[in-house]
């Protein structure tokens, strides 16, 4: 192994990030067993499985994970395997049954995990299978509207495991929001290339241009925090145009002036002021928000009626989240390839007038039909668009993959304002190293 990280636990990141962290096997596998199998993991939307019997599956690296709609309206997690001879029990991602039945040898299990019909249940000499073998259960809650599952058998609880975030996460109109894009690629690079590059600002003047206009990426004038259990925020603020345009200029284009129309502002007014224009926003929204159907703007603060607000969650979630929508960026190991992942491109909206949303849908990133819940689709890298503000990270990190390998690189040298990158590592290999210390004490 290229460290010895057992020796580094409790210290903080000295060296550079090596190419080795984003393909070496053995590292993916000793992630597996220490970050992937110990943390909170979002599945689904709580609505994608409203009645009971209604169910879903994803698959987690190595993993197949079902989840169940009880017939009590809870929500129950399970290993997706037959507990007889271990066939993958459920073989489609999504449906409704009142109970499951293994395709080999026909063991039926209810919605609760249990065996309830077994063949020839007289010929185990420990008796019938029958109400004596469960489903291997995941340790599950549902918060923000999503069903979040943790493998380990005695986890903390999940608002513990978020900590800082818990909080203003719920103060977000989650419930209220409909899915306007679901496109899950099959990438061709380790998962946390994906997650790296939402922890920075750093790229956006390069990569995403058109958000200048609308957002300051300036990390002087931004919020970036790093936080307990890995995880981190950033906050940078919108309605207002980037000290980072062309020249220095701060214009005002289309966007921001549909935006001051919507909220019944005059653009003239702001011509020579373009960074009062987030203040008025804020203030206009607080006084028509709720009479225009935006009752959740009462449960926000301020920032979150018109900034930014990237929750890195620890270890494979962004949630990139706006006063009426979320962009939720997730990425998934490969079973066996560390140089291969899911990357899970899924926009939320409220249907509002929220100028972000109107943005991204007139850009080609959202369906306009915000209220029409879409089905997911599944992509190979290079197929299709995934939207005007994500195009250009997916081949940057298909490059930058490719450019681990290679022999002219010495690892990464950070900027102050990528220390969530930093941070980021660090959690990983402090879990990783806190099972060796473990191992060895045995």
């Amino acid at each position: 192994m290229k460290e010895n990280l057992a020796e580094k636990a409790g210290a903080g990141r000295s060296s550079k990030l090596q190419g080795w962290r984003y393909f070496d096997r053995d590292f993916a596998s000793r992630e597996w067993e220490s970050v992937w199998t110990k943390s909170w993991l979002v599945i689904c939307r709580e609505d994608q499985i409203p009645e009971p019997g209604d169910f879903l599956v994803e698959e987690v690296g190595a993993e197949s994970i079902l989840v169940v709609r009880q017939e009590d309206g809870g929500i129950k997690a399970f290993y997706n395997v037959c507990q007889h001879r271990g066939n993958k029990l459920v073989s489609v991602a999504e449906g409704s049954m009142p109970s499951f039945t293994c395709a080999y040898h026909s063991w039926k299990w209810s919605l609760e995990g249990e065996c309830i019909s077994a063949q020839d249940p007289e010929d185990f000499a420990a008796g019938s299978p029958c109400g004596r073998k469960k489903l291997a259960e995941i340790n599950s809650e549902i918060f923000a509207s999503f069903v979040w599952v943790n493998m380990d058998a005695n986890p903390m609880p999940l608002n513990e495991y978020l900590g800082e975030l818990y909080e203003p996460l719920a103060r977000y109109p989650f419930e209220l929001m409909h899915s306007t894009q679901a496109i899950s690629v099959r990438m061709p690079c380790n998962w946390k290339i994906i997650q790296d590059n939402f922890r920075e600002t750093y790229h956006i003047p390069t990569a995403h241009p058109e958000g200048l206009y609308v957002n300051e990426p300036y990390y002087v004038t931004a919020i970036i925090e790093t936080l307990k259990n890995g995880h981190a925020r950033l906050v940078t603020p919108g309605s207002q145009p980037s000290r980072y345009l062309p020249d220095g200029k701060l214009a005002i284009d289309d966007y921001l002036i549909q935006d001051l129309k919507t909220w019944e502002l005059d653009p003239a007014a702001f011509s020579d002021k373009p960074l009062a224009i987030r203040e008025a926003i804020i203030t206009q929204k607080r006084k028509l928000g709720v009479d225009r159907g935006h009752g959740h703007y009462d449960r926000m603060e301020d920032a979150q009626l018109t900034d930014t607000f990237l929750y890195s969650i620890f270890p494979n979630l962004t949630l990139t989240c706006f006063s009426d929508g979320m962009l939720f960026l997730r990425a998934l190991p490969h079973p066996t390839d560390p140089e291969k992942c899911t990357f899970d491109t899924w926009f939320y909206a409220t249907g509002s007038e929220d100028f972000f949303t109107k943005m991204l849908t007139s850009a080609g990133g959202v369906s306009d039909t915000v209220r029409a819940p879409v089905e997911r689709e599944w992509r190979n890298f290079g197929e299709g668009s995934l939207g005007i503000t994500l195009d250009g990270d997916a081949g940057i990190m298909e490059a930058q993959q490719r450019g681990m390998h290679s022999r002219g690189w010495n690892g990464a040298e950070l900027a102050g304002q990528e220390k969530r990158i930093a941070h980021y590592h660090d959690r990983i290999d402090q879990l990783i190293a806190e099972d060796e210390i473990s191992i060895a004490a045995e």
